[in-house]
């Protein structure tokens, strides 16, 4: 079940995010001032070599803010008029009123909700997907790669693949580990409800090779480490 959260649960269930991030984390807050609490932890998983996208709708940082991005490998986008706060990473979703801005904020009155890809997959597929259309509606800010200054749409990872296999029946489908079921077995899996349930499963997700599958890990051992960095966030 989804949990409510209120001000202090809500602090404490973002750090939490951030930490729990193995794979990938994905920021969504209008403001970006931060304080040197998440600074410490995003660093941390920037040195684990955990990519790291921030979105972000106020164009005027301070500068101490662009200073330090631009010594991350954190990839930053631009999205103008954006008012939606989430943080997610590869397994639970934090949908909250809180922006970075304000996470330091005693005196502010906040809430949310945390959801769990495991126990809600098809909420938090649902909210995965829109945060996905986010990142793709958002433009490179001059922060990102260096400060490097182009101001266009690109992809989060343009080598990622596109085209993938369903993990069960090995028919073709749109590249996408949190979505690798076609949708006749997407319905039969759903019976079961098990990300761990590998009986049937019997093709990677992006070669198409056999493999042991499950919705947890879609993808064989050989092209998780080519992929491992690009396969969430494909355009």
């Amino acid at each position: 079940m989804a949990e409510f959260l209120t001000t202090k649960g809500v602090a404490h269930r973002l750090e939490q995010v951030i930490m729990n991030a193995h794979e990938w984390l994905l920021i969504i807050s209008p403001y970006l001032k931060m304080d040197q609490r998440i600074k410490a932890l995003l660093a941390d998983r920037a040195r684990r070599e955990i990519p790291i996208v921030v979105v972000y709708g106020k164009k005027e940082l301070q500068p101490e803010e662009k200073d330090w991005l631009r010594a991350t490998s954190i990839r930053t986008k631009y999205l103008k008029h954006l008012h939606a706060k989430c943080y997610l990473n590869e397994s639970e979703a934090l949908l909250t009123s809180m922006n970075l801005y304000e996470f330091s904020e005693i005196n502010n009155h906040e809430m949310g909700i945390i959801v769990s890809r495991e126990q809600e997959t098809d909420l938090y597929r649902s909210i995965y997907d829109e945060a996905e259309r986010i990142v793709r509606a958002g433009v490179a800010s001059d922060e990102d790669m260096g400060g490097s200054g182009k101001n266009v749409p690109r992809k989060i990872h343009g080598d990622a693949p596109k085209e993938g296999f369903c993990i069960r029946c090995g028919s073709g489908l749109p590249a996408s580990p949190l979505r690798p079921y076609c949708k006749r077995c997407y319905t039969a899996w759903k019976q079961m409800e098990d990300p761990e349930y590998e009986d049937v499963e019997t093709y990677c997700h992006t070669c198409g090779r056999e493999h042991s599958a499950t919705l947890d890990k879609p993808v064989c051992r050989t092209c998780y480490k080519k992929y491992k960095h690009v396969l969430e966030f494909a355009a």
